[in-house]
């Protein structure tokens, strides 16, 4: 018989029920949008049914931003957001990258004033990685994308 002690760090806490799962990983999708998702309707025809919000500072925003992305910093959305979005449109917000919570702080600000909103997992940092084009104060801007974080010989990861 295998005891606690004995179990992998993996199994020492048990997987959640198959329902539990399910509810949380429905959850999360409700609450979060990946870059490769965001692109994808972006560059579709047409609306893509939701605008994207730069929470970013002005020296941020000008290094490079989600070209068609509005810029709105964290800061200011208590006394700007009604004058720049639509109740009714969902916002996606976006900071940095996986390393800062800005867009998260975005999210709970603009929900808080009653908006609907997902956050942009990976933020403008896997943006670039995934080779997505972008704006800087310059003009556009496109990196090839990094083998580690997308595919470099096929359209999408098939996820």
């Amino acid at each position: 018989m295998t005891t606690t002690s004995q179990v992998n760090a993996v199994l020492r806490t048990p997987p959640a029920s198959p329902a539990a799962a399910a509810a949380y990983f429905s959850a999360s999708l409700a609450f979060h949008a990946d870059v490769s998702d965001v692109a994808t309707a972006l560059a579709a025809e047409g609306d893509p049914g939701f605008v994207v919000i730069d929470t970013r500072s002005t020296a941020s925003w000008d290094q490079g931003h989600v070209a068609g992305a509005i810029h709105l910093p964290t800061a200011l959305i208590p006394e700007q957001a009604e004058q720049l979005l639509d109740r009714s449109v969902p916002v996606v917000t976006y900071c940095w990258g996986p390393g800062c919570n800005g867009a998260t702080r975005a999210a709970l600000a603009l929900a808080e004033l009653g908006y609907q909103v997902k956050e942009m997992l990976g933020g403008f940092e896997y943006w670039v990685r995934e080779g997505f084009p972008y704006e800087t104060w310059e003009g556009p801007a496109k990196k090839d994308a990094d083998p580690l974080t997308a595919p470099v010989d096929a359209e999408d990861c098939g996820c």
